[in-house]
């Protein structure tokens, strides 16, 4: 997984799980845009090191993730959210009396 926001997503459900060197070195990689050369330099350190640190903070992440499925659960009440917010707007335009059958039925997916 190499997707900037999914990382993104991922350092905001379970960076604190991370040490402070590691989150400060991710944050340097995908807030800031420093190039690992840059962060090496900041760090006293080799490339290569800060390479395999980011490397071994995205299988860290990727692991809770997969263990925890915090981000898949939060993505899936948005989506429902998205649903009843599109349901109501449906139904204020058409005046329409199973709104609440419509949003009960959305409110059981939980």
């Amino acid at each position: 997984m190499e997707n900037r926001m999914e990382i993104s997503l991922l350092m905001d459900h379970y960076g604190v799980l991370l040490t402070e060197k590691q989150r400060s070195i991710m944050s340097m990689y995908y807030d800031m845009d420093l190039s690992l050369s840059e962060i090496a330099e900041n760090q006293e350190t080799s490339r290569q090191a800060i390479h395999d640190l980011i490397k071994r903070c995205i299988r860290i992440l990727e692991d809770y993730e997969g263990k925890l499925s915090l981000m898949r659960s939060s993505q899936e009440s948005e989506r429902t959210k998205e649903k009843i917010l599109m349901v109501l707007r449906e139904s204020c335009l058409k005046n329409d009396n199973t709104l609440l059958q419509e949003i009960s039925g959305l409110l059981g997916e939980f």
